[in-house]
């Protein structure tokens, strides 16, 4: 039997080895055609307590490790800290240069 895999974002890190794990399913509607899009939350084991409320990761379904857990983080594919870290410390993403404005005597 194959295991089953996710890619989902992290939406609470508030438990220890614990993390949520938000997976968006994206499906036509089966009369009316429109794409619908389903959320499902996932319990997952984070055994190092690496992630972080907004990472993207890839979860991967075990065995049960508790009464709501079944699923395991298998790695983390897109930190959240690498942009807005840099962004409530007061650096600008993008690097621009400040030259005082000319003025003419």
């Amino acid at each position: 039997m194959a295991v089953k895999e996710r890619v989902g974002t992290v939406v609470s890190d508030k438990m220890q080895k614990t993390v949520v794990v938000a997976v968006e399913n994206r499906a036509a509607h089966p009369k009316y055609g429109k794409i619908v899009v389903r959320t499902k939350r996932y319990q997952a084991h984070d055994e190092d307590n690496r992630c972080k409320e907004g990472d993207r990761v890839r979860i991967r379904e075990t065995r049960p490790l508790s009464r709501n857990k079944r699923w395991m983080v298998t790695e983390i594919l897109d930190p959240s800290g690498s942009v807005s870290e840099q962004l409530s410390s007061g650096e600008s993403a993008s690097p621009v240069s400040q030259s005082e404005p000319e003025t003419e005597a």
